[in-house]
Formats: C-alpha cells, sequence, structure tokens
C-alpha cells in the first residue's frame, strides 16, 4: 500500500526523486541512498545522492524564474502560499504516515504537531508579506525623504534537519518564498519523504516552475554545493553546532547572509512555588517529546532541593508509564530513534553517564518492540548526575535521555545554566514575578519558556546565542533577512 498525495502514488518501495523546475527527476550520476525506516531497520526505499551538476540545475532553474516570480504581486505569493498551506491540511494523514515512517516519531504526533505546523509555516508567511512594510525618514529642514525598499536576494539555499523534517523544511521555505526570492532547498537524507511528497503540492497549488527546487543527497556533497555555490547568495540552516561552523568558515568568505540555528543543551529550572502538577507534565513532555529529539528540549532539569526527592519520585514514576512502541500505535509515547548509529551515539552516553558516577534512575535500555526486533528503540533515560561539570550536562545528547540534580539557591542555578557552551532555549518554573523578571533577563538564551513550554507564537523571533547560532527566524527577522535593505535618498 503505497501513499497518496495530491496526484502521486508513493509505491512501498520508494524511489525519491529531485523536484528541479517542477519536474521529478533523477540525479545525474544515476547515484542513490537507502532509505531506512527506523521503526524496523529496513530499507524501504532510496533518495538521489546528488552531484554538483544536479544542485547546478537546481540553481538555472532558480535563476530563470527569479525576474518573474520577484515580481509577482504580494497577492498572488499569498494565495499560493495559503494554498499550499490548505493542501497539506487536506493530505494530513498521508503526510503523518510518511513523516513517521522516515523518521520514527508517532503518527500521533506527525498528524498533532509536525503536518499542522508546516501547514502554518506557509499560512503564516503568506498572509505576513501582505503585512510587510518597509521605512521612510523625512529628513526635516532639508528637504529630502529617505526610504528603504526591502527587495529580494535572488536565489537563497535552505538545509533543514531530521528531527522536524516537513516542520523545519517549511520554516525556512516558506518566507523565502514569501519575500520574493527562489529557493534551492536540501532536506535531511535521513527523513526526505515528506520533502519529496512537497513538490507535488507546490505543482497542484500553482507555484510556478522553478521558483522551488529541492535536491537531495549528503551534507558532505550536495549541501557542500550549496553552500560553496558562489552565486547562491544566502544559506538558511538548522542542525547540529559543528556543521554550522563549517558552513560558516565556507560562506563568510564568499559574504553570503547566514543563518544558522544549531545545537541546545537547555536547561529547566523547577523552583518550589511552581504549579506542580502542571510543571510535572510538562517536563515530562519537553524532555521525551519526539523521543527528546528536539532542539529545544529541556534536558538538564535542574530542581530546587526543598522539592528534589518528591519531583525525582514523581519523575520517574511518570516516565516508567511513558510506552515504547511502534509509530504507528496509537498508545505509543516514544517511537524509534531516527537512525541505527543516532541510537549507538545516545547509548554511548548513557554508558559515559555510568562512567561519570551519574545514577540511572529509569531507562538506559534498548527496547525490543515484537514484530519490529530490528528497530532502533530505547528506554526513556533519567539520569541523576552528582555535578554539572559531567559530559552528559554539558554535550549535546539529543534523544530521550534527560539528567537530574538538586540546587540550592537562585545564584547556584543560574550559574550552571549558563556554564555550557549553548544558548538556545531556556525553561523556568516559578510563581515569583521578581524571580521570573532576573532570571529571564540573566539566562543566556534565545528563548526562555517560563511555565510552559514550546509555545511559539510565529510573529516572536526565534534562533539561540553562543554556540547554538546567529540570526533570528520568524515573523518579520524571517522577511528581514530573506530581503536586502536599500536606502534610497531623494532631495526634493
Amino acid at each position: 500500500m503505497g501513499t497518496k498525495s495530491g496526484n502521486k502514488e508513493i509505491p512501498a518501495f520508494a524511489g525519491i526523486q529531485n523536484y528541479i523546475n517542477g519536474k521529478f527527476i533523477p540525479p545525474i550520476a544515476n547515484a542513490w541512498l537507502d532509505n531506512y525506516n527506523p521503526a524496523n531497520g529496513e530499507v524501504y526505499g532510496r533518495i538521489p545522492n546528488s552531484s554538483k551538476e544536479d544542485v547546478e540545475n537546481a540553481y538555472i532553474a532558480a535563476k530563470s524564474a527569479f525576474p518573474s516570480w520577484s515580481q509577482t504581486t504580494l497577492d498572488e505569493r499569498s494565495r499560493i502560499l495559503i494554498r499550499i498551506s490548505e493542501l497539506l491540511e487536506a493530505n494530513l494523514q498521508q503526510f503523518a504516515e510518511a513523516e513517521s515512517k522516515d523518521n520514527g516519531k508517532p503518527i500521533s504526533l506527525a498528524k498533532a504537531v509536525d503536518i499542522p505546523r508546516a501547514a502554518s509555516n506557509f499560512r503564516f508567511f503568506g498572509n505576513a508579506i501582505t503585512q510587510f512594510a518597509s521605512e521612510s525618514h523625512e529628513s526635516v529642514g532639508q528637504d529630502a525623504i529617505n526610504y528603504t525598499l526591502r527587495q529580494p536576494i535572488g536565489v537563497v539555499g535552505c538545509i533543514s534537519p531530521w528531527n522536524l523534517p516537513l516542520y523545519l523544511f517549511t520554516w525556512k521555505i516558506a518566507p523565502a518564498l514569501a519575500a520574493g526570492n527562489c529557493v534551492v532547498a536540501k532536506p535531511s537524507e535521513v527523513t526526505p519523504m515528506t520533502a519529496y511528497l512537497l513538490g507535488d503540492i507546490c505543482n497542484e497549488a500553482g507555484l510556478p516552475k522553478g521558483v522551488l527546487n529541492i535536491v537531495h543527497g549528503l551534507g558532505g556533497s550536495t549541501g557542500q554545493a550549496i553552500i560553496e555555490h558562489p552565486n547562491i547568495k544566502a544559506i538558511s540552516f538548522t542542525g547540529g553546532t559543528t556543521t554550522g561552523a563549517h558552513i560558516a568558515k565556507v560562506a563568510a568568505p564568499m559574504f553570503k547572509k547566514l543563518s544558522l540555528e544549531l545545537g541546545g543543551k537547555n536547561p529547566n529550572i523547577i523552583f518550589a512555588d511552581c504549579d506542580y502538577d502542571d510543571m510535572l507534565e510538562t517536563t515530562v513532555r519537553s524532555s521525551f517529546a519526539n523521543q527528546g529529539q528536539i532542539c529545544l528540549c529541556g534536558s538538564r532539569i535542574f530542581v530546587e532541593a526543598a522539592i528534589y526527592e518528591k519531583f525525582k519520585r514523581d519523575f520517574v514514576t511518570k516516565i516508567q508509564a511513558l510506552k515504547v512502541g511502534h509509530p504507528s500505535e496509537a498508545t505509543t509515547n516514544i517511537g524509534a530513534l531516527v537512525s541505527k548509529p543516532h541510537l549507538e551515539k545516545v547509548m554511548e552516553y548513557i554508558q559515559i553517564a555510568k562512567d561519570e558516577n551519574g545514577k540511572i534512575l529509569c531507562g538506559g535500555n534498548k527496547v525490543t518492540v515484537a514484530g519490529y526486533e530490528n528497530g532502533y528503540y530505547l528506554e526513556p533515560t533519567v539520569i541523576e548526575v552528582p555535578h554539572d561539570e559531567c559530559r552528559v550536562n554539558q554535550e549535546e545528547i539529543f534523544g530521550p535521555v534527560v539528567t537530574i540534580m538538586p540546587f540550592e539557591t537562585e545564584d547556584a542555578v543560574l550559574q550552571m545554566a549558563n556554564k555550557v557552551k549553548y544558548g538556545l532555549s531556556a525553561t523556568l518554573w516559578t510563581n515569583n514575578l521578581k524571580r521570573t523578571m532576573r532570571l529571564s533577563n540573566e539566562l543566556q538564551a534565545g528563548i526562555v519558556w517560563v511555565n510552559t513550554w514550546m509555545m511559539r507564537d510565529l510573529r516572536t523571533p526565534f534562533g539561540g546565542v553562543k554556540a547554538s547560532g546567529v540570526g533570528r527566524e520568524g515573523g518579520y527577522e524571517a522577511l528581514r533577512f530573506f530581503t536586502e535593505a536599500k536606502n534610497v535618498c531623494i532631495k526634493y
């Protein structure tokens, strides 16, 4: 049984193709990569291992489409983007199943979060571009006026990760298209299916040929060809910090605009005066949603000493009740990790924790799911650490693993929260207003959630500080990134 999207029937053994100039085409060199289903560990399809020549073809298509698309009215761009969002919603079940099969996440999660958010991205920026305004400044007494033009850059590159495949892919593409750019995009080679299916949706919505081009392949070759292309003038990337550093090293001497959303090691700080039940329920979610494979997960949990033992007991009880299972099962809370190498990496960190005298409170073992014995399953794992200096508290693990430890004072927990090289997000649980204001101001993070987690308003700037990246996405910040500002001064 295949997956149907728009008019395309995807066979069970799926052969994904590149989407260039509105058509699906194989890679020029006829080179392919296996695509694995994390739930059973089996190859279920293949994807192009695209070369520099494939990227060049995508660029040529984008360049050819740019003069017309950049002059397309804002209303027409808006209409097309909103139509894409409607078609994604109409194909919700099919896209959710494809996302789950590629990534290992429960279908219920993809259906509730990933695909709706991808649709929202197109709808939001489809509407936002009609409200995007530039500035004018009257030079009083000088008989002059200055106004600012915000013009599309041209052809831009968008590279997205495997943890939220369509969600983050569209988070980049939608504002780039809305602003009048043409795009060469590369999804993760680990989770390519929904990006492939998006091509049909774009055609059906009336997106002109060449405006969006999707090339599949490895980061070191296909991604490299995008970032080093002399005429792709901006790069928006979400992924690991090491890769982000490489992109910056290549792109900076070429004077490309860069937006880099990178790794995180986010603190979850819990004070005794919090709304305990709400905190506990949310902390379970913020620790293990998407198998902990979200850059915003609170992977370091600091609990005020007065409630630490109670929290430890209650938290572990709730985690032990979570069901690890096949992503298609409605009762599954924790699906499969995205790949075998990633599972092995997470397991290595659990061993490192043991070597550093961490105490495994629950989890820590692989899980065998009946009928899917070769799937990449792992128990949600809670580790009590003796201090904050250990590797599992300093390095990004990116899996269903969290650490917990107590703290005594506000100053002490603030120091620990800020000590890591990352600064993406932080979560704070307290009902003390003064403490909220102090810590929100002092925490080194791009976003601070107070008494909530993952509540997102798409108008707000999103990104990290320190090794968590440079630049901001979201709202007008994204539209500003994907445009060049030009000042025009007129004396009259």
